[in-house]
């Protein structure tokens, strides 16, 4: 072992304060769990110090004070199996007590150390130190090997979520997509919609144009590849839209407060979607003919179709969000007015503005966001044969293709970013070489190439550095490395400034360093005014829809906090708290190619319909079950555990009392259920003398074995028919399960066989094998039948 400090303190209150003041301590009393976990150097960070709790004074003992069991934290699993009064009051702890491996352990492992025993899945075992390669969600990982590989002792009942799951972090808006992923699998579409609602409003927009982030961190690419979370976002998208009335309905009751939103792209259709969803008089504002933004103007219309844009801005509509058009702020409406108009007002601007290189010629030139927003005006063939595009983003992908779909003979892309830095999504990048697009990376602006005040090219230069040593944006050029684009017209496609000139000497925002509005580390976008917030690329610079999206919500958020309108964020819902139970489909999950979407031959695509259609709802539901739901399927180990719930066993400890079921069932991890320096001191429950009470446990061998499927039984009978049901099963599900229809059932029914198989077919209700446990299904459902016709 490595080396460690060592404390024996002579209280459980001097053990605590150790705990307390050192960082990485842990206890240690009978030590046959620890010091194996010491020894394997299985955990990613290694104990410090051990306190040793096992010669504290009046910390080992069974007691019964006439309605009372009490038995120490250090007494030993011997002493209780042996016990006579715990075998009178409680007799199936005895027999949890005699069940765990051998004679010389228990002669050593305690109470305490039993109840709160680290997990025994082989994949958590494996020691951590050759090479990390194991390194599972329980140990600060993301994933459970168990779900794609041997599963034969995990649970049969689903698993937990330990935490926020790799792509739901990954995603700007953080949606969690494990969770409407498992309500399509069981077939509840409105469900798995209000999940995704609860994070982003717009989703069938959102499914079409988001670079989606999530899918690079999916826990299948180190396998196969990532689930097509665009794809069933954009089925559940459509849905939405479908049933709009539905999910789009006016608030059930009005706050009195009334807000603003300038702008009506992503950010600010968010923002106003929450807004009102709170119930505040939402009215937006827009310097457009129709409402969109980016949405309905820079982005063409077949990645998103227009009609998609409309009708989600009438969704928005219908719940009552006003939409004022052609208004420019600080042109039609001043900014002070709006303050004094609205109780709150959010900006959300955009990113309109051209950025300007300082090339020489570059006043010939095009901007590829003005090309985007006037397309139809190039229909007419001012676009020429041959076409520059300079950029390497999506807004760059997006002219390129629109100017190869308008008729331009040949297209070249030139960017300062390498192919593996370009920062277009890659299927954009494949979508514009599989239509003939050119892309020259690594190459700078040097010079516009005119003559007579005509473009006939641009002169490149080669870029060898793109980020200086701090990632920041500083490219570096070979000025002895250029070359010349033959190209009649040019679009410029580097970015684009914020703007906004809306603000002036009278009404100011503090900016940042980039000109953007600055809003505050809270994370609810407020600026330097009280009550005025902002959002999207306002805020960031030119950022993605679902960036835009984020900032939006959390806008709401702090407006609604700013406002004292309660309620604001709906109750997130994540799918799965932390103390259910997740399911996945091992089935499903085994498919290793993602659902495609139908996409037009590229000799049918144009400019006005849309490239792909969208999944099926079967098809939809059939890549939904790729979703692994990552969380831990591996089974609680205690035997003692699963019998303190049926006997409704309170944990004592030094700071307080905890309900057994609570205490084992609350909290995926001993370790987060108990609070920093506390201590399990002693277990205390009721006598149950009198109830048939036996615990039932199923394992390869009768001795060192942990339950592969166990049963604790509480059982009352009179007159034939039962009185009284506790029933507990471990080894079955991360946490042991109490199992309560099956006790409801139970109580007033005839002790019959018939019975038995009933309350069996009850109890395996809700359980989902994994691909190599199906046999526990059969084990437990037989040791249920079994402990019921014990007492008949």
């Amino acid at each position: 072992m490595k080396h460690f400090d060592y404390a024996r303190p002579d209280s459980f209150e001097a053990a605590s304060a150790v705990l307390t003041a050192e960082k990485g301590s842990e206890i240690i009393a009978g030590g046959t769990d620890l010091l194996g976990v010491l020894k394997e150097r299985i955990l990613p960070e290694y104990p410090s110090k051990l306190v040793d709790i096992k010669h504290i004074e009046g910390a080992e003992g069974i007691a019964f004070d006439g309605s009372t069991l009490k038995i120490g934290a250090t007494t030993k699993l011997t002493a209780v199996a042996g016990s006579e009064i715990v075998k009178e009051h409680a007799p199936l702890l005895a027999q949890a007590a005699y069940s765990v491996a051998t004679p010389l352990i228990r002669n050593i492992a305690t109470v305490g150390g039993n109840v709160c025993q680290d997990v025994r899945c082989w994949y958590y075992r494996y020691p951590h130190e050759i090479g990390g390669r194991l390194n599972c969600a329980r140990k600060g990982g993301d994933r459970c090997y168990a779900l794609l590989g041997d599963n034969r002792y995990h649970s049969v009942f689903g698993g937990r979520k330990l935490k926020t799951t790799p792509c739901q972090k990954e995603c700007p808006a953080s949606t969690d997509i494990p969770a409407y992923m498992e309500q399509i699998r069981k077939g509840d579409w409105d469900k798995a919609a209000d999940i995704l609602l609860q994070a982003n409003p717009i989703p069938a927009i959102t499914a079409r144009v988001c670079a989606h982030f999530c899918q690079d961190r999916c826990n299948r690419c180190e396998s196969d590849e990532s689930v097509a979370v665009s794809h069933v976002e954009r089925t559940v998208g459509d849905y939405v839209l479908e049933n709009a009335a539905r999910f789009y309905a006016p608030p059930a009751a009005e706050s009195g407060k009334s807000v603003a939103v300038i702008g009506s792209g992503p950010s600010g259709l968010t923002a106003a979607y929450f807004l009102r969803k709170a119930g505040n008089k939402v009215t937006v504002y827009d310097s457009k003919e129709e409402a969109g933004g980016m949405l309905m103007y820079a982005i063409p219309a077949y990645r998103l179709p227009k009609d998609i844009v409309r009708q989600q801005t009438k969704a928005l509509a219908a719940m009552g969000i006003d939409f004022v058009l052609n208004t420019q702020v600080g042109k039609d409406i001043a900014p002070a007015d709006l303050e004094k108009r609205y109780d709150s007002v959010f900006y959300a601007t955009g990113a309109w503005k051209r950025r300007i290189v300082g090339l020489a010629g570059e006043e010939l030139t095009t901007f590829g966001l003005d090309f985007l927003v006037e397309v139809e005006k190039w229909f007419s063939g001012r676009l020429g044969d041959d076409v520059l595009v300079t950029g390497g983003g999506n807004v760059a992908m997006d002219v390129a293709i629109t100017a190869k779909r308008l008729g331009a003979k040949k297209v070249t892309m030139a960017c300062v970013e390498s192919r593996g830095e370009m920062p277009a999504s890659k299927e954009e990048i494949a979508r514009a070489e599989e239509e003939g697009v050119v892309i020259m990376p690594s190459w700078g602006l040097s010079k516009v190439v005119e003559e007579g005040g005509s473009i006939k090219g641009m002169e490149l230069k080669k870029c060898t550095g793109v980020y200086d040593e701090n990632h920041r944006f500083n490219p570096q050029y070979d000025e002895n490395d250029k070359i010349i684009v033959q190209a009649g017209t040019i679009l410029m496609a580097i970015g684009q400034l914020v703007d906004l000139s809306f603000l002036d000497e009278k009404y100011q925002l503090q900016l940042t360093r980039g000109g953007l509005i600055a809003v505050a580390d809270d994370d609810e976008m407020s600026t330097s005014r009280p009550g005025i917030f902002a959002g999207g690329d306002a805020t960031l610079g030119p950022a993605t829809v679902v960036q835009g999206v984020a900032t939006g919500r959390r806008a709401a958020w702090g407006m609604c906090h700013y406002l004292g309108v309660p309620d604001c964020k709906g109750g997130t819902w994540t799918g799965a708290t932390r103390n259910a139970f997740i399911t996945y489909d091992p089935d499903a999950a085994q498919k290793t190619e993602p659902s495609r979407l139908k996409e037009l031959p590229a000799p049918e695509r144009g400019i006005d319909k849309e490239d792909s259609s969208s999944l099926t709802r079967e098809e939809a539901a059939c890549e939904a079950g790729r979703c692994l739901n990552c969380g831990c399927y591996a089974v609680n180990p205690s035997d003692l555990s699963p019998a303190l719930i049926a006997l409704g066993a309170t944990i004592v400890t030094n700071k307080r009392e905890v309900p057994a079921e609570a205490f084992f069932t609350e909290a995926l991890c001993i370790s987060e259920a108990l609070k920093p320096g506390e201590i399990v001191t002693a277990i205390t429950m009721p006598s149950v003398k009198g109830a048939v009470a036996h615990y039932d446990k199923f394992r390869l061998r009768d001795a060192i074995d942990f339950a592969i499927v166990s049963v604790a039984t509480i059982l009352k009978a009179e007159g034939g028919k039962f009185t009284y049901a506790r029933v507990t099963v471990g080894g079955a599900a991360p946490v042991p399960i109490r199992l309560t229809k099956v006790e409801e059932y139970l109580v007033g029914k005839a002790l019959t066989q018939e019975t038995a198989d009933a309350a069996a077919d009850l109890a395996m209700e809700g359980s989902l094998p994994l691909a190599h446990n199906a046999f526990k299904i059969k084990q437990l459902r037989t040791y249920v039948q079994r402990a019921i016709m014990r007492l008949a």
